[in-house]
């Protein structure tokens, strides 16, 4: 069984089956959404698109959950990890 069409690069006018950053021949980048069709280019008309980069939604924004981070008020620690160690018995070595 042969990969025919496997190693050819996105034409203008396919449709993109993965969300990502592609970038045509002449250089530029356009972010495009799986479904949607890769555009003519302005200057060559159809144009061959290369993935550079994948999209990913992600909400993370660098910073840690306010929920992981333990509260100094918190009377109710039952059931939470307070020290890493806490599941180990101290007399049982």
């Amino acid at each position: 069984m042969e990969h025919k069409g496997k190693d050819l690069l996105p034409l203008t006018g396919e449709k993109v089956e993965v969300d990502g950053i592609y970038v045509d021949e002449d250089g530029h980048e356009q972010h495009l959404h799986r479904g949607q069709h890769f555009p003519a280019d302005v200057v060559l008309g159809t144009s061959e698109w290369k993935m550079t980069e994948y999209a990913f939604d992600n909400h993370h924004e660098g910073r840690t959950d306010e929920r992981l981070i333990p509260k100094e008020d918190d009377k109710n620690k039952m059931g939470k990890i307070t020290h890493p160690r806490r599941h180990l018995k101290t007399g049982d070595r």
